[in-house]
């Protein structure tokens, strides 16, 4: 009888020896560490592009009350969704794709405004500084698109007015900072959500009990 349970207990060793064997040898899912990495280094000039777009007007708060009621005017910023139920919808691919748009049309509006204020002969050091972030956003989130295969989506050049005096690069200035910042603190979460869930899940773990 003890030759029995012997042999039983050896055969269920064996067992589970071949099963840990087994799980080591086949293929895991890995996270892609390259892809965190650019999640992260977006997040970074995110981060940097708030303290830029901050600085678009130079404006005290008290300052900026006086340009509560103005009308926005550059139809071609984005709109960004802020429903709980579009965090919880997110997905890389689709995400990817609306931060790159997003991103674009930011960038595309922040160079135009270096070339404005430059016209009119204010300070436009903080617009090309946002420039630059969004340039380095874009690019990180086009390497991203191609990591994941994504096509990356077309962004067609946005209308923009003409402008002839400091008054109006100053209120155009307010405009894209308030908007700007509201972009950025968008894509922070939504970059957030994204680096989350390029890591893999951890491997189950196999515990050998004491036969």
């Amino acid at each position: 009888m003890k030759t029995i349970v012997h042999d039983t207990n050896s055969f269920l060793l064996s067992l589970v020896i071949l099963a840990e064997l087994l799980v080591h040898s086949s293929p895991r899912p890995t996270p892609s560490p390259s892809l965190c990495s650019m999640f992260g280094s977006m997040i970074h000039h995110v981060e940097k592009l708030i303290n830029s777009s901050k600085k678009l007007h130079d404006l005290t708060d008290n300052q900026l009350l006086n340009f509560v009621d103005v009308e926005h005017k550059l139809d071609g910023l984005p709109v960004i969704p802020h429903t709980a139920a579009h965090f919880r919808s997110l997905k890389v691919n689709e995400s990817l794709s609306q931060l790159y748009v997003y991103t674009e049309s930011f960038r595309l509006h922040a160079k135009w405004l270096k070339t404005v204020r430059e016209n009119v002969s204010v300070p436009s050091q903080a617009a090309e500084g946002a420039s630059i972030h969004l340039k380095h956003l874009s690019d990180l989130i086009n390497a991203s698109l191609d990591q994941v295969r994504a096509a990356v989506p077309e962004s067609a050049p946005p209308s923009l007015p003409v402008v002839s005096t400091a008054f109006d690069a100053l209120r155009f200035s307010v405009e894209i900072s308030e908007r700007l910042q509201v972009f950025c603190h968008w894509s922070k979460r939504v970059l957030r959500h994204l680096q989350k869930q390029s890591h893999s899940p951890p491997l189950p773990t196999l515990v050998l009990s004491r036969l």
